[in-house]
């Protein structure tokens, strides 16, 4: 049964809704719908779920794009409504008849509905009967065995043709799976073990046996050959050397990361000062003005305006279109999620895309002296400008001075696989932060890497910025736990904690990481990521994502906040991994690494983002 049906405008007024049904809702899986599908242009998918506590549902909806309707079905997600499809196109159908735009209130069309209910019940009821039932699978065998021995009988009566195919491989019907017949091939070994029984009348048929007894000889031919031809010395057998250890006795220290005090400050040039302003305070400007190429979308070369003619292509061109289908927009949209994934964005994003463009602009009118291409490509751009842009605000300075008036530092957790530079833009954050008077302390939090303590003390020297370290092999969550003691103790604003690369199907340092952030509670959690990766920025997020909600211990985990993109002056025109991890994650792109110095971050431009992709 229907839990509830609404029908809204895109603008968000809600024009009718069915009375009888007035369940309420548990939760809110209306918005839950517009704020993370139909907004994030993930309106292509067939359905979406909702959790809510004590319910679980299951919403299915179709546009009216011609006049900006949404029409949403509501139902609990054991039911398995067959009739929702159904239901939802006659309701489109018949509303579209009385719309009015003047008009807000459709009391009317509640019997309407009734009668529409009614009828796709009906339907599914006779689609359901209509259905053949399956036989059931037991009397398979024993049809196999009859069909294989009736296989044998004429086998073994045959003599031309017939006899050579049964010894190549019997196919025996199989019964029935969904009314199509399967077969199974009976491989030739099988056929082997009855060649004796059969070797007198199958006279000219094809012998594996022989096969396997001239192979055999012929393999000891040419061994005899061989060995006769080539006689080669036995090589002599090489001794491993035993290896001279040193007699002096091993070191009882095994971590021998220095104390800050012990190298002091006199060979390390102090150069925060030298680097200039960071590029996160400069605006990039952004000329629109600049010519765009006026070619159509991956060469849009319509079979129709072929067949057609000049003259007929260009009279649709003038006249416009009744309304756009779903055929009409398949080559447009083809080219241009190729166009997407030469920009190294993943194919399932692509993809996931594209329906969602096509489900916007179904059954919307062609206006006059418009293509096609020109019409799916401001479609895009609209929705890219939509998903790039972020829902949140990301001002960190404004969060980093509220927390400063509650007395208490600003906690920002830098996570990521390996080698994709979190220390190095760690540092960077770091002095664009002392850039606007904000003090800052490092967390070395990774004690899984040789090295990394190390690194991030040389960071800390030049950028004359007080660190906590613990050494190695120590827990990082009561590291991070301790440095943050420490950096309340002290007064300073921002504590930035650096964590180890970890794979995302590496599930003790998932743990670790989850602990961490759990026991810690920290203001920002930023992954930071490659710029480089194509799909496997897809399974990174969502693994990150999962792992960090599935080993968390809290009913309501910390999940990823923002993402730090880093090497992004070395992928040219190949942007496509900053939509992916957008789309995939929810999260904005809050830094952009691009270069090896202090000053080398800077915002993510959404416009020439979507420039560059759409180009």
């Amino acid at each position: 049964m229907l839990e509830q049906l609404l029908i809204f405008t895109r603008g968000g007024l809600i024009l009718w809704t069915c009375k009888e049904l007035g369940n309420a809702l548990k939760g809110s899986p209306i918005d839950t719908l517009i704020r993370s599908c139909l907004l994030e242009e993930r309106s292509g998918a067939a359905s979406y779920n909702y959790d809510a506590p004590g319910a679980a549902y299951t919403m299915k909806w179709t546009f009216n794009n011609d006049l900006s309707l949404v029409f949403v079905a509501v139902y609990q997600r054991i039911l398995h409504l067959l009739y929702v499809d159904d239901l939802l196109s006659m309701v489109n159908r018949e509303f579209s008849e009385i719309y009015d735009p003047k008009r807000t209130v459709y009391n009317d069309f509640d019997e309407m509905f009734r009668q529409l209910q009614k009828e796709a019940e009906v339907r599914a009821e006779e689609l359901k009967k209509s259905k053949p039932v399956a036989k059931p699978v037991n009397n398979l065998g024993k049809k196999q065995k009859a069909r294989f021995e009736d296989g044998k009988k004429n086998g073994d009566s045959g003599k031309d043709g017939g006899d050579g195919d049964s010894k190549r491989g019997h196919k025996v019907e199989n019964g029935h799976s969904n009314g199509h017949k399967v077969w199974n091939e009976v491989s030739p070994t099988d056929v082997a073990v009855n060649g004796k029984e059969n070797a007198s009348s199958n006279i000219g048929a094809f012998d594996v046996n022989k096969l396997q007894k001239r192979l055999a000889k012929g393999g000891k031919k040419t061994d005899t050959v061989s060995n006769k031809g080539s006689k080669v010395e036995p090589k002599k057998k090489i001794t491993k050397k035993n290896r001279v250890w040193d007699e002096s006795p091993t070191e009882s220290k095994l971590d021998f990361t220095d104390p800050g005090s012990e190298r002091g400050d006199e060979n390390m040039t102090v150069v925060a000062a030298d680097q200039g302003e960071s590029m996160m305070d400069k605006e990039e400007i952004f000329s629109e003005s600049e010519s765009e190429e006026d070619e159509e979308l991956g060469g849009e070369a319509e079979p129709d305006a072929k067949k057609k003619g000049w003259l007929s292509s260009m009279f649709q061109s003038i006249a416009g279109k009744q309304n756009l289908g779903k055929a009409d927009l398949e080559s447009a949209l083809k080219a241009l999620k190729d166009r997407l994934m030469t920009k190294n964005v993943a194919e399932e994003i692509a993809e996931k895309l594209c329906e969602s463009v096509a489900a916007s602009l179904e059954g919307k009118k062609q206006a006059s002296f418009t293509r096609i291409s020109s019409i799916v490509q401001a479609a895009m751009e609209d929705a890219l400008v939509r998903i790039l842009t972020p829902k949140r605000s990301i001002d960190i300075l404004r969060d980093v001075h509220t927390a400063k008036e509650q007395r208490k530092p600003y906690v920002v957790v830098f996570v990521g696989v390996n080698g994709v530079g979190k220390s190095t833009n760690l540092a960077k954050v770091a002095y664009w932060l002392l850039q606007h008077k904000v003090s800052v302390m490092m967390a070395a939090c990774d004690t899984f890497r040789s090295g990394a303590v190390e690194q991030l003390r040389t960071h800390a020297r030049r950028l004359q910025i007080p660190i906590f370290e613990k050494g190695y092999e120590k827990d990082p969550a009561v590291v991070a736990k301790e440095a943050i003691q420490e950096a309340t103790r002290n007064g300073c604003d921002v504590v930035l904690v650096d964590t180890a690369g970890r794979m995302q199907d590496n599930e003790p340092l998932m743990r670790a990481l989850s602990k961490l952030i759990y026991n810690n509670n920290p203001d920002l959690v930023l992954f930071v990521g490659e710029a480089l990766v194509g799909n496997d920025a897809v399974d990174q997020l969502s693994k990150f994502n999962q792992k960090l909600a599935d080993l968390s211990t809290s009913s309501s985990p910390r999940l990823i906040d923002g993402i730090l993109l880093t090497k992004f002056d070395t992928i040219d025109d190949k942007v496509g991994a900053a939509l992916s991890m957008v789309y995939i994650s929810g999260s904005p792109v809050m830094f952009v690494g691009c270069g090896q110095s202090y000053t080398d971050l800077k915002k993510l431009n959404v416009k020439s983002i979507v420039k560059t992709l759409l180009k």
